[in-house]
């Protein structure tokens, strides 16, 4: 058994239903077949203003009503051989004066219910079903028309027709037992209750008429035809360039769908979804494409971005408020009474602290949402302790989907990078907690320039080649080497570890590195220098994987030999503000790139988004941070009964110090990234005006005792501004962002004048697959 349905765009005209029904035909000789129509293209819309016409008493409905029968009725005549003609004909003529009818009642109580709408736009399947069942029977093709409305039974939830599925599927066995046609005809969008009172199925009713039917007869598989040749790349009305997917998986097409792609509607496709039927997108007007497969689990799903996907007319909702801070529930009183008011939300992001929330809903809702959102916090709001709901209309969504996204290092870098070139300003960035896609939110105006960069990044033709030399081979370097593995277009031409270097212009191969450094060279940096620039390859990177301050110092020497650098040091930046200025002007003046986003918070976007924010004109006024992944591991960690001690033991074991753990204890790893904190903010200080405290065991023991008495937390905090550039151990409030901060992670609270309540970046800040992933997103970006 299988499943074929056609949209309203491939039964427009006699025309198309004649492409239908050889299609059609062609899939009848290989195996049983269940067709599944919608109305003809507009026609439900027209059916469902005639019937709020006639409910205003506008006899205009009937001028609407004459012209479907006309519509109708010269698809028959050029459809329908003369012998088949007159009976079809009269048929129709029948079903348009029973809508006749139903209209008059319409008419005569001045009222449009629910159910007398369902009844109305019934009829726009009922009629194209019956002529289309006589074209197949004119061309010797037997087949059994049946009213979907005797199959599909519905349940009320709330305001909305549910299917009973257990009652469907039992009609739906019992029809394909008892009927032993090989075509059996169908009309989409429409069911009926327990009453058998006409019901609808409500957006892409068609496709769930279809998925019902095949999930229930237990198809081989559901074909769903329309008039693309299958899913894109991206909208091919706003990137030319987009591609027709092949292979995708459930959960992608329905991440595509979520966010934009019209080809689907994903809730009406759950029951072939659940029952494992394989969905085909075909194109009605070119059967020849291959089309979409959607399935389980699609071939060449590694390393596979499958699609983008863009939604305008998208509105902000942002609800702020210092009451939030440490009161549990507003989220959920937000969500619920969205809800209750029938808003959809596409999109969540905490883009601020805790004080600010946002959400992304369609611009439509904006309205309803605001005066929900107000009513339900309307106490709140006497107070000012919440705000009023803040609405910003004119922005869009764009989504990069992908099965294996999250096994694939740097994919949001290259997204983020890719917007940045050409200076789209991302507004609120969010990721699936199945890291099946990245959304970001960009201007309206924006989205066709956003479509086509970031497609061209991802689907566009493959790059040169980039050649890296790395200095270092700790954990770091071997986590950046298992990312790049396997990667044709970037090669490793030079690797040094703090005994040995190695160098092959064709490429070293990274599963032989140990091995090939115990026999090479000894290790000068001079020399390293010398043999990377004297290889000539185009596109070469200096990566520094290093803490050495000699490697750091060679940074300029790189940049007048034609390199560009990507390094996670962070002593070159937090030198003496004379020996820093000297090393930027040399890359300045070379037209190389440095670049340095990993020396605060691993693979958090930290520098570069200060950098963007300084750039466009903001001032930012104050940042407090956790800067060590190692020293919030230890005092988020510590409890008193046991010893810190074995607890930097623990974190040196699991990889989170600095080589040397004094670096850390000391404070002096988060003085020097709270150094390049200020300078990126404009504040040009020396090394010797940052305040640090270090860490020692005694006085954590008694910072303890008296966090505990009050009830807060211990953190060791940078803070930095104007006045203070500082990092020290820190009680704050149980419910500070701060000390909501656990394990490894980083948080940065940047206070600005254009973010008066302080932007939060917070995540995964110590680790070296962590910082790995910085670097090499940070290669990508210098590579181009």
């Amino acid at each position: 058994m299988q499943v074929l349905k056609f949209g309203g765009s491939s039964v427009a005209n006699a025309a198309n239903i004649l492409k239908v029904a050889a299609i059609t035909a062609d899939a009848v000789k290989r195996d049983r077949t269940i067709l599944v129509l919608s109305a003809t293209g507009g026609c439900t819309d027209i059916l469902t203003e005639a019937g709020r016409k006639a409910a205003a008493q506008d006899l205009h409905y009937l001028s609407d009503i004459d012209s479907l029968e006309s519509r109708h009725i010269e698809i028959i005549y050029e459809l329908i051989p003369i012998d088949f003609r007159h009976a079809v004909e009269l048929k129709v003529k029948n079903l348009f004066n029973q809508l006749r009818d139903v209209c008059k009642g319409v008419y005569s109580l001045r009222e449009l219910s629910p159910s007398s709408l369902d009844l109305i736009v019934s009829f726009g399947e009922i009629i194209l079903t019956r002529i289309v069942s006589v074209k197949f029977t004119s061309m010797g093709i037997s087949n059994q028309w049946t009213d979907a409305r005797d199959i599909i039974k519905t349940i009320k939830l709330g305001d909305v027709n549910t299917p009973d599925i257990s009652a469907t599927y039992t009609n739906i066995r019992k029809l394909i037992s008892s009927e032993k046609s090989r075509l059996h005809i169908i009309p989409g969008f429409i069911s009926s209750d327990a009453q058998k009172r006409t019901t609808t199925l409500g957006r892409g009713g068609s496709d769930y008429t279809a998925a019902l039917f095949a999930a229930g007869s237990g198809a081989r598989t559901l074909q769903i035809w329309s008039d693309v040749n299958g899913m894109m790349t991206a909208d091919p009305r706003l990137v030319p360039e987009a591609k027709c997917i092949r292979h995708i998986s459930y959960n992608e097409a329905q991440e595509l769908s979520h966010f934009g792609a019209k080809v689907i509607y994903p809730p009406t496709i759950q029951p072939a979804i659940e029952s494992g039927i394989p969905i085909e997108v075909k194109n009605t007007f070119s059967p020849e494409s291959e089309g979409t497969y959607i399935e389980s689990s699609p071939p060449e799903t590694r390393g596979k971005i499958r699609g983008i996907s863009g939604s305008n007319s998208i509105a902000l909702l942002s609800m702020e408020g210092s009451g939030m801070v440490g009161v549990p529930g507003y989220s959920a009183r937000l969500f619920a009474s969205l809800a209750v008011a029938g808003v959809n939300i596409i999109l969540i992001t905490q883009a601020s602290s805790v004080h600010t929330m946002c959400v992304a809903i369609s611009e439509s809702d904006a309205v309803k949402a605001k005066e929900a959102a107000d009513g339900a916090f309307a106490y709140e709001i006497s107070l000012s302790k919440v705000n009023p709901l803040k609405v910003e209309m004119g922005f869009s969504i764009i989504t990069l989907v992908g099965d294996d996204m999250k096994n694939q290092s740097g994919t949001g870098g290259r997204m983020f990078n890719a917007l940045g070139r050409e200076g789209i300003n991302i507004r609120a960035i969010a990721q699936g907690s199945s890291e099946r896609n990245i959304s970001v939110v960009v201007a309206g105006e924006d989205l066709t320039v956003a479509m086509r960069v970031v497609h061209k990044e991802f689907f566009g033709e493959r790059n040169e080649r980039i050649n890296l030399f790395i200095a270092g081979y700790g954990n770091v370097a071997k986590e950046l080497v298992n990312i790049i593995s396997g990667k044709e277009d970037i090669s490793i031409a030079g690797i040094a570890n703090s005994k040995k270097m190695v160098f092959s212009k064709r490429g070293i191969d990274p599963q032989k590195i140990s091995e090939l450094l115990e026999k090479g060279e000894d290790t000068d940096i001079g020399k390293f220098l010398n043999t990377a620039g004297g290889f000539g390859l185009g596109k070469s990177l200096f990566i520094d994987c290093t803490a050495s301050g000699l490697v750091a110092s060679s940074y300029s020497e790189f940049a007048l030999n034609g390199f560009s650098v990507v390094t996670c040091n962070k002593i070159a930046f937090s030198a003496p503000g004379e020996n820093w200025r000297r090393m930027r002007e040399a890359f300045s003046s070379n037209g190389k790139k440095l670049h340095y986003e990993t020396t605060v918070g691993a693979a958090l976007p930290v520098i570069g988004t200060i950098r963007q924010m300084v750039q466009a004109g903001d001032k930012i006024e104050k940042i407090e941070a956790i800067l060590s992944g190692t020293l919030n591991y230890l005092l988020s960690n510590y409890n008193g009964s046991v010893s810190l001690s074995s607890l930097i033991t623990r974190a040196k074991e699991f990889g989170y110090t600095e080589p040397d753990p004094n670096i850390d204890l000391s404070g002096t790893d988060v003085g020097r990234k709270a150094l390049i904190l200020s300078r990126e903010m404009g504040i040009e200080r020396e090394p010797e005006e940052v305040e640090v405290s270090p860490l020692i065991a005694g006085e954590v023991e008694r910072l303890y005792k008296l966090a505990s008495e009050k009830g807060e937390r211990l953190r060791y905090v940078a803070t930095i501004s104007g006045t203070e550039c500082r990092a020290s151990v820190q009680s704050l409030p149980a419910d500070h962002p701060l000390a909501r901060t656990e394990g490894t992670d980083n948080t940065i609270i940047i206070t600005s004048r254009d973010y008066p309540s302080p932007l939060v970046i917070s995540g995964a800040g110590a680790g070296a697959r962590q910082t790995a992933t910085g670097v090499f997103n940070d290669i990508l970006t210098a590579s181009l």
